[in-house]
C-alpha cells in the first residue's frame, strides 16, 4: 500500500478540513498517480471533494463510523477491520491512502511507499502526518529538483519503508 500527501515544513497537511494550498502541478501528479487505482480516505476527506462525491476513475473506499453514510459509488466501511478486509480484495500496489490525518496514522504501518510533496513553507494548520524524516523505518529514496508555483518552492519526494522493518 502507498500513501500520497502534500506537507509543509512541519509535516502539516491541512486546516479546517481543507488542503493548506493548491499547487496545480501537485494536483496533476496526484491525478496521474491515483487514477485507475484504489483510494482510501476518511469521511471528512470525502466531504472535502467537490460536491462531496468520490473521485472519478478510481475505486473510492471511505472509513466512517456513520454506517448510513453514502457518497455516490464509494465503498463505505465502518471500522479498521472492515477496512483492512476490503483492501485485501485489491493488489496492495494499487491502493493509495489519501487522508486525512487519522487515516494516514492508522494505515502508515501497512504502507511501503510514500509520495510526499514537500512544500518549503510553514502554514497555520490543525492536521499533521508523522515526519518520515524522523522515522528510522523510512528512507528518502527519490527527490525531484525544486519546483516553484508563484513564490512557493516544493519538491516531489518518494520514501520507502526499509527492508526488514
Amino acid at each position: 500500500m502507498k500513501l500520497i500527501v502534500a506537507v509543509d515544513k512541519n509535516w502539516a497537511i491541512g486546516l479546517r478540513n481543507k488542503l493548506l494550498v493548491s499547487i496545480p502541478n501537485d494536483m496533476k501528479f496526484f491525478r496521474e498517480v491515483t487514477t485507475g487505482h484504489v483510494v482510501v480516505m476518511g469521511r471528512k476527506t470525502m466531504e472535502s471533494f467537490p460536491g462531496g462525491m468520490p473521485l472519478k476513475k478510481r475505486t473510492n473506499i471511505v472509513l466512517t463510523k456513520n454506517s448510513s453514510f453514502k457518497a455516490g459509488d464509494a465503498i463505505v466501511v465502518t471500522d479498521k477491520e472492515e477496512l483492512l478486509k476490503e483492501i485485501e480484495k485489491y493488489d496492495t500496489d494499487e491502493v493509495y491512502v489519501i487522508g486525512g490525518e487519522s487515516i494516514y496514522r492508522m494505515l502508515l504501518p501497512y504502507c511501503d511507499t510514500a509520495y510526499i510533496t514537500k512544500i518549503n513553507y510553514e502554514y497555520e494548520a490543525d492536521t499533521y502526518i508523522p515526519n518520515l524524516d524522523e522515522d528510522d523505518e523510512w528512507e528518502l529514496i527519490e527527490e525531484s529538483e525544486e519546483e516553484t508555483c508563484f513564490d512557493l518552492e516544493y519538491k516531489f519526494t518518494t520514501y520507502r519503508r526499509k527492508q526488514g522493518k
